[in-house]
């Protein structure tokens, strides 16, 4: 048998093609497809849970210094901001630059019962309280961090039985997942064959420019902004884009970066990143590192206001800023978060309709790809990148990811 038929990889792209055709030609199969990509997906979510537990707790065992938990923790929240502020602002210089939504015509009709259900769910804000109680990864995490340091204080005899029972379970839940994971290119076929035959190919023609748009300044912020963050310790992110490419691409099929998360997460640590660093990082930055959700967000906005020919002075601009700064963090708590957390920035400026967002429903899914790519690989660099800044990265040769040339 060829090589090729062995490469996951290889199937996970064919399967996705195959779906693109599936629902292209028969849009009524590719849509009853949808059950398999969902069922994919929520296999995944089941190991989401154990592997956070088992990373960071044997993590904290394996600390001599527990005190660089909170210093890893501090820092992360650190550059979560920092660089989902620099996701914002690019976000809103290329949509002003291209101008996307110049020449449109605005819905004429009154906002249908889709809008008008985030529209009232806006009017309601980010409730924070919910997002805390209903975030299983936040609730997962913070019990992680308590188990772990008990058990890195814990001197009994029993700690050695406990800490090599969870390193077994470790090692067969990660094995698990590997046998799972040769049933993503269904998840992907499922996934991708719905959303081409629930909403089409030609529904992407009126608002081409806008998803070149989005798709075109993702690439600009992984290459240029990503690209830099890793360049300061001398990793090429090409490298690094090649190891986690099967990841990627169940990503692009499912349109959830969830798909991949543990996935990424036992990848990071043979990378080299300590468990500690990747049980923290990684949980935490699918909920406050979203840099694909805060660029369309930014983007989605400012292509509204240029539908209806809204001219936004700079206190509008700040307002759009200050809102989504706060409200993109909690937009993974929230049902049709994207769409809710939009809702809310219109709500705020009230001066562009919210009807406006009728105009995006229709390829909200094909843009969903390019956000939970690039948060996916957000997430990815900032482990990194934290691993290093604390000494705590340890190169693996067979995923080297340093690169040739010296930063500048």
């Amino acid at each position: 048998m060829p090589a090729i038929f062995k490469n996951l990889t290889f199937w996970v792209l064919s399967s996705i093609c195959l779906g693109i055709a599936i629902g292209h030609f028969f849009p009524e199969v590719g849509i009853s497809l949808k059950v398999i990509g969902t069922w994919f997906i929520d296999l995944v979510k089941l190991f989401i849970a154990p592997i956070i537990f088992l990373t960071i707790v044997l993590g904290f065992v394996g600390m001599d210094d527990l005190k660089k938990v909170g210093k890893v923790g501090l820092k992360a929240l650190i550059y979560f901001e920092v660089v989902t502020t620099f996701a914002l602002i690019i976000g809103i210089i290329v949509a002003y630059v291209i101008q996307p939504g110049r020449g449109l015509i605005p819905p004429v009709e009154s906002a249908s019962n889709d809008v008008a259900s985030y529209a009232e769910k806006a009017k309601e804000g980010v409730d924070w309280m919910a997002f805390f109680a209903h975030n299983i990864t936040i609730q997962v995490l913070v019990l992680s961090i308590v188990v772990g340091i008990l058990l890195s204080k814990y001197q009994g005899r029993q700690k050695h039985r406990i800490v090599g029972v969870l390193q077994k379970t470790a090692h067969f839940v990660f094995l698990a997942l590997k046998w799972l994971m040769y049933l993503s290119p269904l998840g992907a076929l499922g996934g991708m064959a719905f959303t081409i035959g629930k909403y089409g190919l030609a529904s992407l023609l009126p608002l081409a420019e806008l998803m070149i748009t989005v798709y075109t300044t993702m690439a600009i912020f992984i290459f240029l902004v990503l690209r830099q963050i890793l360049k300061y310790y001398q990793i090429d992110i090409m490298k690094f884009l090649k190891i986690i490419k099967e990841e990627l691409l169940i990503v692009l099929g499912t349109s959830s970066s969830e798909a991949a998360l543990p996935n990424l997460m036992q990848k990071l640590e043979l990378m080299g990143c300590h468990k500690s660093v990747v049980g923290l990082v990684v949980p935490s930055g699918y909920s406050f590192n979203l840099d694909g959700t805060t660029i369309y967000l930014s983007m989605a906005t400012i292509f509204l206001a240029q539908v209806y020919n809204v001219s936004l002075d700079f206190g509008q601009m700040l307002t759009v800023i200050g809102v989504l700064m706060v409200t993109s963090k909690g937009a993974a708590g929230v049902t049709g978060s994207g769409f809710v957390v939009l809702a809310s920035t219109l709500s705020a400026l009230g001066t562009i309709p919210i009807e406006g967002l009728a105009l995006l429903l229709g390829v909200d899914r094909f843009m969903s790809e390019a956000r939970a790519i690039t948060n996916f690989i957000g997430n990815g660099v900032a482990t990194i990148f934290i691993s290093k800044m604390e000494g705590s990265f340890i190169p693996n040769d067979e995923y080297e990811i340093a690169s040739t040339q010296k930063a500048a």
